[in-house]
């Protein structure tokens, strides 16, 4: 073990697995059938149970990795371009304010 502490989530995962597919499903507004709900879980589980194989590993003395791309690397400069107006964003959204989009919320 590396000693590290952390968030151990598996063990909630499992006893409410149900509730957590069934909340995921919600928010994301789909309507999956059984064996598509028990696919899901069985995919959860798989991910965890890796999860838990890389805690397990000794990472003594190994440096964290903070930056993908190599040190000096330069990425291209943020430029705005294409920009369509507001109205024209908006012409389609099923639901504006004229000034913004208009989201149902999110319990």
């Amino acid at each position: 073990m590396n000693g590290k502490t952390g968030t151990v989530i598996y063990p909630f995962f499992m006893e409410n697995k149900n509730d957590l597919i069934s909340g995921l499903e919600k928010l994301a507004r789909l309507q999956l059938s059984e064996a598509e709900h028990d696919k899901l879980g069985a995919d959860l589980n798989n991910i965890l149970q890796m999860v838990e194989q890389l805690r397990s590993l000794d990472t003594t003395g190994v440096e964290p990795l903070v930056y993908l791309n190599e040190p000096g690397e330069h990425l291209a400069e943020d430029v705005v371009s294409g920009q369509l107006p507001r109205e024209a964003a908006l012409r389609n959204a099923p639901r504006q304010d004229g000034q913004f989009f208009r989201t149902p919320k999110v319990k």
